[in-house]
């Protein structure tokens, strides 16, 4: 791999539950009537899409996390 070379999974997954690489490109450009440029802003809009949604999902969970210490304070004190 050359210098700046990114390291992605293989092109179909091993674990057979989630599509690999390949099968989500060929999707996309499908849906998009062959045109790569509308396919890989598809790809991006939705990758971008699913960051945010799994961010706000952590900024969630920590809340909870903060307000279940606090109201139960450090474990073996009291």
């Amino acid at each position: 791999m050359g210098p700046g070379a990114m390291n992605h999974e293989p092109a179909e997954r091993r674990d057979g539950r989630t599509p690999g690489v390949e099968t989500i490109a060929v999707a996309y450009l499908a849906a998009a009537d062959g045109d790569a440029g509308i396919a890989l802003r598809r790809a991006i809009t939705d990758a971008l899409a699913d960051l945010g949604e799994a961010e706000r999902r952590t900024r969630q969970r920590d809340r909870l996390i903060s307000r279940g210490y606090v109201r139960a304070g450090p474990i073996g004190e009291g």
